[in-house]
């Protein structure tokens, strides 16, 4: 995938040719160079082939909304390794001033050649956008666009002039990898019709002075009031994410928040690469040293972020396996990328018990680390807060608190080339605070638990390989009245990933070549149910699946030939809406695509899961956050 340094062309020590190449050294991230249809250099729009990423498609905006498209970045990106972001000057658009119904970016590319892929990021002001990897060209050329829903980030987008877009893409064009990443970047503005203004003109930020019985505010659903970045300080010239390179590197950044602050939510983005790119197939070290490999990927198959507010745990995460379009087998990902390798997923944290120690006026540690981490991931977060229209102060306190301990059990044995090694690990939390505003006091409670399994074995001298990785965290957050302890408001969020893996290597050729098989399952189920008294109550179901099958003939880590066969089925449901997606592809042709949608009924012009989306920080119901 895509890493930051450049590729490596010799991975691999030569192999005498009767040699049968063992899977622990044999690289997982290709460059394919099969030719397409044509052979021009250039990219020409009538042969460039689209690349498909068959997710739930942003929301649709309210009938009648105002629309404004905004133009911000366009950029050529070759030889930009080392080299500091693309930046571009950004300002909200005045034809569509907010509140916004909807704003989505959108990011699209074009590349023609031969090239691996890369790793992207979009920021502004520093606070990440968008985590995505770019796919690998074909000589006729490739396209794609990538649209994330990105109205949960509106208290920045209508920040006054001034601000600065940044898009990271470090690429490498020499006379062998000669792709050239087009790349342009814009917003979609979709305003509130008058009918929505007028609606929701009543007070959803003021507090009743005396209610009955305390409920949450609405705007406690709806986007945060200010975003601060937990990113690196010189990002302008070295890209706004930390760089994590071992189990002991942490990465933080000091934070001052408002007094005002009722609600806190931290919003991770992460992805591995160069030697952790494919952690969760990797072997233990001693299998490496036992056997004399030269290869970087050990330290086994389990990988957790870790989050901490002034080095107190404040959550944790096993990491969706994301594989981009360069992995396993390169001809999988023509034209269906992977899971999430287009738009990354991110993970929500609930901070908003730690408020008692936040809202202090000081300066606090926010920091992030990877439990068995290797280089180097790509990390960095922003900070959602909500405030307090009505008092500039509010009054916070943790309740009890001791920092729950990661079980994990390792078993591994070897012999020789031939070794099975499987892992389990286990984390269960349940945090607590109370803050009391102009709304009333609430009590926040976070309760976690996290469960993974792992294996990697391999068989006939190392010549198979079996990955299983099965990774399940179920949160709920609970909001009670801290008088009464009645539940006003609850999100439970079950996410669960397995991934199923396969390879097997046969003899090489006289000429050093060799023939890899690959069977692939790859999957996302998320479930989220969600109450607020006197709003809402709802639940959603999120299912994407993948299988792919097929081979390929290696040289090195170039791809000459091969067939494949790619699946993939998507399913969303709330209590209004259904979208289903099947696509169907062998060998970079699309066979089928259907879709079917279905809802029962618009309510207040808005789409029927909006308001689950929301309460779901933006994303668990459209594969965006996954609420942690």
């Amino acid at each position: 995938m895509a890493p930051r340094a450049p590729p490596l062309r010799h991975l691999l020590h030569l192999l005498l040719l009767l040699l049968v190449p063992a899977l622990a050294e044999v690289p997982d991230r290709y460059a394919s160079r099969r030719a397409g249809a044509g052979a021009s250099a250039g990219l020409s729009n009538a042969l460039a082939q689209e690349y498909l990423d068959p997710t739930y498609p942003v929301p649709r905006p309210p009938p009648a909304a105002p629309t404004c498209v905004l133009p911000v970045l366009s950029y050529s990106f070759a030889n930009t390794y080392g080299a500091p972001p693309a930046k571009a000057s950004y300002a909200p658009p005045a034809g569509c001033p907010s509140p916004w119904s909807l704003v989505v970016l959108a990011f699209s590319v074009a590349i023609a050649g031969d090239q691996y892929d890369r790793v992207a990021a979009v920021w502004l002001d520093g606070a990440e956008l968008l985590r995505t990897t770019t796919a690998e060209p074909t000589p006729d050329g490739v396209r794609w666009t990538v649209r994330r829903d990105v109205t949960r980030y509106s208290a920045l987008l209508q920040s006054p002039p001034g601000g600065v877009l940044s898009v990271m893409l470090e690429n490498l064009v020499n006379d062998q990898y000669t792709g050239v990443y087009n790349v342009s970047v814009s917003f979609e503005f979709y305003g509130a019709p008058a009918y929505l203004s007028a609606a929701g003109s009543s007070s959803a930020g003021a507090a009743d002075p005396k209610p009955a019985s305390p409920t949450l505010p609405e705007s406690y659903f709806q986007p945060a009031d200010l975003i601060l970045p937990v990113s690196e300080a010189t990002g302008e010239s070295n890209g706004f994410w930390f760089r994590i390179q071992n189990s002991s590197d942490s990465r933080s950044k000091l934070v001052t928040i408002p007094s005002s602050t009722y609600r806190a939510v931290l919003e991770v983005f992460v992805s591995p690469h160069s030697n952790d790119e494919f952690w969760y197939s990797n072997p233990p070290d001693l299998y490496i040293r036992e056997n004399n490999l030269t290869t970087g990927r050990g330290n086994a198959a389990y990988r957790e972020v870790v989050v901490s507010v002034d080095r107190h745990f404040a959550g944790s995460f096993v990491p969706f396996p994301v594989i981009y379009t360069g992995g396993i087998n390169p001809l999988f990902w023509q034209p269906v990328a992977a899971l999430g390798a287009f738009d990354l997923p991110t993970y929500d944290v609930e901070l908003t018990p730690f408020l008692g120690l936040l809202v202090d006026g000081e300066a606090h540690e926010i920091a992030l680390s990877v439990v068995d981490g290797i280089a180097e991931w790509l990390v960095d977060a922003n900070l959602h807060l909500w405030l307090d229209p009505s008092s500039s102060n509010v009054s916070a306190a943790l309740g009890p608190y001791e920092t729950p301990r990661l079980s994990i059990t390792r078993r591994y044995y070897s012999r020789r080339l031939d070794g099975r090694f499987t892992i389990r690990a286990k984390r269960k939390s349940k945090l607590s605070g109370w803050v009391k505003s102009s709304f009333g006091n609430f009590t926040t409670e976070v309760e976690a638990e996290l469960e993974a399994s792992s294996l990697v074995e391999f068989t006939e001298q190392g010549r198979n390989k079996t990955v299983r990785l099965q990774a399940e965290q179920d949160t709920e957050v609970v909001v009670r009245s801290s008088a009464t302890r009645k539940v006003v408001g609850k999100v439970e969020t079950e996410a669960k990933y397995p991934l199923w893996l396969e390879m097997v290597t046969e003899d090489p050729a006289v000429d050093g070549t060799y023939v890899t098989r690959a069977n692939l399952t790859h999957s996302l189920s998320v479930e989220t149910d969600a109450e607020a008294e006197g709003l809402f109550e709802r639940e959603a179901k999120l299912a994407d699946e993948q299988a792919a099958a097929g081979w390929m003939l290696v040289s090195g880590n170039e791809v000459l030939n091969g067939s494949v066969a790619t699946t993939q089925a998507y399913r969303y449901s709330d209590d209004a809406w259904r979208f289903d997606r099947a696509i169907d592809t062998r060998d970079g042709a699309v066979l089928s695509d259907n879709v079917t949608e279905s809802y029962t009924a618009l309510r207040d012009g808005l789409e029927p899961d909006a308001r689950l989306r929301t309460l779901a920080a933006g994303g668990a119901a459209d594969g965006g956050a996954m609420e942690l």
